[in-house]
C-alpha cells in the first residue's frame, strides 16, 4: 500500500504545538488594508488555534 500524501496547502498553513493543538493564522490580513481599522489589523496579526470542530478535518489533511 502506498504512503498517504499530506495536502500541500495544509502543511504550509498549519503547525502542531507541543501539546497537540493546531496553530493557524488569521484571514483578512493580506490586502485591502486601508479600510480596516488599526485595532482590527493588529488583532489579526497574532496566531490562534484551530477550533475543536475543525480539528478532525485539519488532522486528516495533515495525516496526523
Amino acid at each position: 500500500m502506498p504512503k498517504v500524501k499530506t495536502k500541500s496547502g495544509a502543511k504550509k498553513r498549519f503547525k502542531l504545538t507541543g501539546t497537540g493543538k493546531i496553530k493557524r493564522k488569521h484571514a483578512f490580513k493580506s490586502h485591502i488594508l486601508t479600510k480596516k481599522e488599526t485595532k482590527q489589523k493588529r488583532a489579526l496579526t497574532h496566531a490562534t488555534l484551530v477550533h475543536k470542530s475543525d480539528k478532525p478535518n485539519v488532522k486528516a489533511m495533515l495525516n496526523i
